[in-house]
Formats: structure tokens, C-alpha cells, sequence
């Protein structure tokens, strides 16, 4: 086989990725077993649909809670990103680290940046650097078993892993189908797993057109429908479709369309106009579905994982804030989701990983659903499988590892080990173009002088981050933490209420 061709690429990678097995039987049980974990946070995603999202190059920050993990004495992290990271945020997550001084966290702490903020991935700037390469090698202690952490996983992630030689924990790119928006719909279907009605693996607008028109002409009191890009993300490749004032007669309704196409389409992401939309979903396919609504109706997500060793893991359920466009753009989400249907969306996520899992799939990944509430019944409908972190994976960590709780699908909360729970309300969001200027020692100093930071000794409390975006852009990130759903919101509105008496002119 030659090594270089793309046969020999996946026979090296797959070799690789067996010495992962091996690792994780070994270590992954021992908290003092020395390990290494590069993390490279790269969202390897369509970058003019990320770009879409304020300060989304600062998004890499957003996997600085795996920091916590220097708590186990032996751990070693290095951590890459486009740009550096102020010392002011590192020493802040020094600070929530329990058990260990932040001196000693800093020494098994490896920071690199590409100080590059062009339009391409974390990864290309890595693959176009090979000194930064070098050092990430150079930072591993000799011999030591090692690992890469990616935001999600393609075959530019593929590639960096077998120059460094490091295996990856994280899903095989070849299974990338089973995440974007075609594949997860097909997956639904072939497990008989409850979805909207619509249709996949549309090509083009002539595709989306004639799916439209079988939508309405099959339910006729159908509202409006859902477009969406194979790899949009947040929200971000989708367009709303509106049916009003379309003709009664299904004969006519196909023309109707084809004629009001345009104008009755608008597109959730800003700055985006109909014809660069669908050049886009011509570039990536996608799918067309019904617009789910009523009159009690949520959208909860479930977390999942599959270990290198095949066993499956209901990580946590979310009951996900919607807005933007018809509610299509995720903003925040609340944990756990309400417990009068997280353990039923733990069973349909479970069954959906089984098949996952039969694939090959590993790592993390989420399940999205819409809920709603008919009758006082809930019907849960699967909407897709993200196959990569996502912005409920961050907050649920850093839960874990300040509080070494865990959360119980069946049941649906999370447990502290003295038999507390624990609930927190995570957003991304929170934006006010009057936080613009405000850089991360002001973050820090607001938040000491209003005990906003999270209490280690209650557990409870708030969490920042992408706390590099909120000079440039009055935008952060944030996980309040407390002993109620009621008391999690409480710190939130609490950092609203503080930032705004704060920046007041």
C-alpha cells in the first residue's frame, strides 16, 4: 500500500486510532495516570456560514474548560488556538480548578497560537504552519500516552493527527454523513424514529420547490416549512418558507410557488439575500421540512457519547432557548431538560446511538428533537444528529468537573455526591453593543465586586466565557449554576442586571 495515497492515509489512521483503544483501557480509569491531550478547537465548519457569527474565531475558547482536567496531577494540556489567549482568562480557569494551585497547573499547561485570525479553519492554519507542528510534538512528554481534542472532525483533522502521529477522540470523518442534516433524517427513517415531515438529499432550488409543493399539497393546512443546508450550523443555513396565501387547488400550487419563491422566503442568517443562499445549498444539498408548531412546543437536545471501547453514554439532556427567525437560532439552553420527558428522550437518543455505535461512530455528538404537547401528551420529533461539540458540551463539563456530580438519564437530574442537584441555564450570547470596550480585567473586576464568580464552597454560581469577544463585540459567554432551575436563572438575570449598571453613560 502506498503510504501517501488515500488508501494508505486511512490504513495509517485506522492503525492509529486502534492504539487509542488500548489508551483508554489504560488510563482513562486512573486519575493519576500521566496522560497528554492536545486540544485543537478548531470548528472545521463552512466558514462563510460561521462567519455569520460575531467574534466566531474566538469561539476556540469555549473548550478552555477541559483546563479542569489539570486537576489530576499528571495531566498534561496543550492548547492551540488562531490567536492568544490573555493571561487574565487563563489565570481565571486556574482559579476554578479545585484541589491543585494554579502554579502547579501551569507548568503541565502548553499554550501555541497560529496569530492568525484569516477566514480558514484552526486546522489549515496548523497544517500550514509545520513548526507549530513541531512544537505540539515537542510538548508531549517523551512516551507519554497522548490524545487530540477537535471541535469536530473532517479529513483536514484526519490529516493532523498523522503528522503528529496522535490518535484522535472524535469520529471517523468517512461517518460525516450521519451529521448533516440529509443523513441524521435517513438514519430517523431507517430506525422508525418519529421526524417532521419532508424530504433529503435535495440538490437545488427546482429540488426544494417540488418538496414544497408536495408538503402543502399533502397537509393543506400547513403553515410554513423549513429549508435547511446539509452543514448549517446554529441555525445559520436555514430559511423559513411561508405558505400564506397560497391557492387551494393542489394543481396550482406547485406554479404558486415556483412563482413566489423568492419573496416568500426569508433567510434566518443576517446579511445573507435569497440568491447567495441557495448558491450555498447548491454547493452542499439539503432538506426541506415541515414547520413544527403549537401551542406548548420545546426544543430539547440530548448529549451523547460512544467510547473507544463501544459502550454508550446519555451524557445530559437540554432544553434549548430558540430565536432569531421563527425560533431556528440557538441562544442558550437550560439543564436538564424538563423531566416530564428528558428519560423518554434519553430511550429514543439510546437507540439511535445503538445504531451509532453498530456504524462506528465515536465521541461526542448531540441529538436534536422539537417536543410538543398535544392533549397533555408529548410527541417528540428527531430533527438531527450534530457529530461534533456543540455549544451544550461546554457548559455540562465544566458542571462535571467543579462538582464531580453526575447526571441520571432515567431519571432525568444531575446528583451531586452529597445527594444535592444541580441545574444551570449556558448561553453563548448574551450581547449588548454597551459591553463593547469592556476587556477581560474589567470582566473580572465586575464580577469580584458583584460575587458573580461560582462558589466553590456552595457550588453554585456563574461561569464566563468567550471572554475575548465582549470588547470587540459587547458579546459573552456564561453558565450559571444553581440549586433550582429558578436559582440558575436568577444568576443570569443577576450578570444582565450587574453589566447594565456597569456600562451605563
Amino acid at each position: 500500500m502506498v503510504p501517501n495515497s488515500p488508501q494508505g492515509q486511512d490504513d495509517i489512521f485506522n492503525a492509529l486510532q486502534e492504539t487509542f483503544i488500548q489508551q483508554y483501557i489504560d488510563v482513562f480509569s486512573d486519575s493519576l495516570a500521566p496522560h497528554s491531550i492536545v486540544v485543537i478547537p478548531s470548528l472545521s465548519l463552512d466558514q462563510q456560514i460561521l462567519s455569520k457569527i460575531k467574534g466566531h474565531y474566538y469561539y476556540e475558547e469555549r473548550l478552555l474548560c477541559l483546563l479542569m482536567l489539570l486537576k489530576m496531577p499528571e495531566m498534561h494540556i496543550t492548547y492551540v488556538t488562531s490567536v492568544p489567549i490573555s493571561s487574565v482568562i487563563i489565570d481565571y480557569y486556574f482559579h476554578l480548578i479545585p484541589g491543585i494551585t494554579g502554579l502547579h497547573a501551569k507548568k503541565r499547561l502548553t499554550l501555541l497560537s497560529c496569530h492568525d485570525i484569516d477566514k480558514i479553519s484552526l486546522t489549515d492554519k496548523v497544517l500550514n504552519r509545520p513548526r507549530i507542528i513541531d512544537r505540539i510534538r515537542r510538548s508531549v512528554p517523551h512516551g507519554q500516552p497522548s490524545h487530540l481534542v477537535f471541535f469536530n472532525v473532517t479529513d483536514k483533522e484526519k490529516e493532523l493527527a498523522i503528522k503528529l502521529n496522535i490518535p484522535i477522540y472524535g469520529c471517523d470523518p468517512a461517518l460525516n454523513y450521519l451529521g448533516i442534516k440529509s443523513g441524521s433524517r435517513q438514519l430517523f427513517k431507517e430506525l422508525n424514529i418519529k421526524l417532521p415531515k419532508g424530504f433529503e438529499h435535495l440538490k437545488n432550488e427546482e429540488d426544494v420547490i417540488t418538496a414544497l409543493a408536495i408538503l402543502k399539497a399533502d397537509n393543506p393546512s400547513m403553515h410554513k416549512a423549513v429549508i435547511k443546508m446539509n452543514d448549517g450550523f446554529s441555525g445559520d443555513g436555514n430559511a423559513i418558507f411561508s405558505f400564506e396565501g397560497a391557492p387551494k387547488n393542489k394543481k396550482k400550487i406547485y406554479g404558486w410557488i415556483k412563482e413566489n419563491m423568492e419573496n416568500k422566503t426569508k433567510i434566518v442568517a443576517e446579511k445573507v439575500n435569497y440568491q447567495q443562499f441557495f448558491v450555498k445549498f447548491c454547493s452542499m444539498g439539503g432538506i426541506v421540512e415541515e414547520f413544527l408548531d403549537g401551542t406548548v412546543i420545546t426544543s430539547p437536545s440530548v448529549q451523547c457519547r460512544i467510547n473507544p471501547l463501544g459502550e454508550i453514554c446519555i451524557i445530559s439532556t437540554h432544553d434549548q432557548c430558540l430565536g432569531g427567525e421563527s425560533n431556528q437560532v440557538f441562544l442558550g439552553a437550560f439543564f436538564p431538560a424538563n423531566q416530564e420527558y428528558a428519560a423518554e428522550l434519553s430511550a429514543i437518543s439510546y437507540k439511535i446511538s445503538e445504531k451509532m455505535n453498530e456504524l462506528g461512530v465515536r465521541g461526542r455528538y448531540g441529538i436534536d428533537f422539537m417536543s410538543r404537547k398535544v392533549n397533555d401528551v408529548w410527541e417528540h420529533y428527531a430533527i438531527e444528529i450534530n457529530l461534533r461539540k456543540g455549544g451544550t458540551t461546554h457548559p455540562f463539563l465544566m458542571l462535571q468537573f467543579l462538582t464531580n456530580g453526575e447526571y441520571d438519564p432515567k431519571r432525568g437530574v444531575f446528583i451531586l455526591p452529597d445527594g444535592t442537584e444541580r441545574y444551570y441555564f449556558a448561553t453563548d450570547n448574551l450581547q449588548s453593543d454597551k459591553f463593547k470596550g469592556l476587556i477581560p480585567d474589567d470582566l473580572i473586576d465586575i464580577a469580584m465586586h458583584h460575587s458573580l464568580h461560582y462558589n466553590q464552597s456552595k457550588e453554585e454560581g456563574v461561569i464566563f466565557h468567550l471572554i475575548s469577544t465582549l470588547s470587540q463585540y459587547g458579546k459573552i459567554g456564561l453558565t450559571s449554576i444553581g440549586k433550582s432551575r429558578e436559582s440558575a436563572e436568577f444568576y443570569y438575570k443577576k450578570v444582565i442586571y450587574v453589566l447594565d449598571q456597569e456600562t451605563a453613560t
